[in-house]
């Protein structure tokens, strides 16, 4: 709590600050002529009250979205996310006072750089203290003592987890719970035990970590935790299977956990990437069309058959569709089910060169258009294949649950045609429960460049 009440006054400072260098950079830099020197003179009058305004206003903006909330496992994109909504809405809401109410004459380059600067110095500070909080803890200062409640899988799971990620700065006191051979760490004795250490020692959470065959002991354990003012946090039996950000609905005294809700379930999510879908396929089509006649004469010269491939593949919510794509194979009865592979002998010389580069897919922004795809999302195939798959991988059929896209996080880290399928969906499923605008731009700009590659120790899905 200090170090996040210190954390508060050090952003205060710095948006304090921020203001102050947008009003001198637009008004004394770029806008010092003759005709703005009473603009100037009237902002200056009143800076100072305006930037400690603006400074305590966005402080509360960054409280609101819990930027201040204590937590250690927080990833470092989430609040840098969290910052540039919150200095979004405070600009806005900032704006529109002094609009209204006329409280002061406002320029809007000051703001747009104002926004810019606070952002940058307020993302660069988190990367500072991250770095040092991470150094400070693989040393031994600053860390959370704990004790676990199990000594079974889960338990050690939990523990090679910490031990994995030690700038999160955890130290496990001792283990409770029944005696079991091989484990890593000081056994503290049965269940019982605990209270003793709860009242004699600073823990700061009891870990429970129980198995499926001790879930009786659940209720007993957090019982004493709260029984003695310590926090308390649950790992389920079946955290194995449970998403990275689960939804919890009310149905009377019942809390049901969603395993499966995703972002986009999101209608203002929704609306935005299918608003984007619809600009940038229209913008697309309009910008390569001299690529598509190219390649589509190409095609005719090249082969006898139609231009363009048409093959049905299984969309959002399993409903069937007609892909298109440019034709790169010679026209063949085992289009529908045979597997395609990099060496393919059903393909010509000119659909080599065009899946090379993959121009064949750009067809599809047709189906883009019209709502079947989206540009970017799980691929689809076809249903022969789906069928296939579902009966061999448990959580094949997920990635029914959005719209498929012409690329998605799978492809973008080398899981692209003849690659595991285990794999891919092992990285859409990531992709679907941590959807986001700047994931998607992301892998817009790794599809642009060509960044078809494997990267396990770059982009290995994690959780947010």
């Amino acid at each position: 709590r200090f170090l996040s009440l210190i954390n508060a006054i050090t952003d205060s400072i710095l948006i304090l600050l921020s203001y102050l260098f947008a009003t001198w950079f637009w008004l004394d830099v770029l806008k010092n002529t003759e005709n703005n020197i009473a603009l100037i003179q009237s902002w200056r009058q009143d800076i100072g009250i305006a930037a400690l305004i603006y400074s305590l206003a966005m402080v509360l903006f960054l409280a609101i979205f819990k930027l201040y909330n204590p937590s250690r496992t927080r990833r470092i994109r989430r609040e840098f996310l969290i910052i540039l909504e919150a200095n979004a809405l405070g600009i806005l809401v900032i704006g529109a006072i002094l609009f209204l109410f006329r409280l002061q004459d406002f320029s809007r380059g000051v703001l747009a750089i104002f926004f810019l600067t606070s952002s940058a110095l307020l993302s660069v500070k988190r990367v500072v203290i991250r770095l040092t909080m991470a150094s400070a803890r693989r040393k031994g200062y600053h860390q959370k003592m704990v004790i676990v409640a199990g000594t079974g899988a889960l338990a050690e799971k939990y523990a090679e987890s910490i031990r994995k990620e030690q700038y999160i700065g955890i130290d496990i006191l001792g283990y409770v719970g029944t005696r079991r051979e091989g484990l890593k760490g000081k056994y503290l004795g049965d269940i019982d035990a605990i209270e003793p250490f709860l009242k004699n020692f600073d823990i700061d959470e009891v870990i429970v970590a129980l198995e499926p065959e001790e879930t009786e002991l659940v209720k007993p354990v957090i019982a004493l935790c709260e029984k003695n003012g310590n926090r308390v946090a649950v790992i389920p039996f079946y955290n194995d299977i449970i998403p990275s950000s689960p939804s919890i609905e009310i149905v009377g005294d019942i809390k049901l956990i969603s395993l499966r809700s995703n972002p986009l379930d999101n209608l203002g999510y929704a609306f935005i990437q299918r608003d984007f879908d619809i600009f940038a396929s229209l913008f697309l089509m309009l910008l390569l069309s001299p690529l598509l006649i190219t390649a589509m004469i190409g095609i005719k010269l090249s082969s006898p058959g139609p231009v363009f491939f048409k093959q049905q593949r299984v969309g959002r919510n399993k409903h069937l569709f007609l892909m298109y794509k440019l034709r790169s194979m010679r026209v063949n009865a085992a289009q529908d089910t045979a597997w395609s592979t990099n060496d393919d002998p059903r393909r010509t010389r000119f659909g080599s060169l065009l899946r090379k580069f993959s121009v064949d897919e750009l067809p599809q922004l047709i189906n883009v258009l019209r709502g079947e795809m989206s540009l970017i999302g799980p691929r689809p195939e076809i249903p022969f294949y789906v069928e296939q798959f579902a009966k061999d991988i448990p959580l094949y059929m997920v990635k029914h649950q959005i719209r498929p896209g012409m690329t998605g996080w799978a492809q973008v880290n080398g899981y692209r045609g003849d690659t595991s399928i285990e794999k891919r969906i092992e990285y859409d499923i990531w992709y679907i429960e941590n959807w986001s605008i700047g994931l998607d731009a992301r892998i817009m700009l790794m599809t642009l460049f060509g960044a078809w590659y494997n990267s396990e120790n770059l982009a290995r899905p994690k959780k947010d």
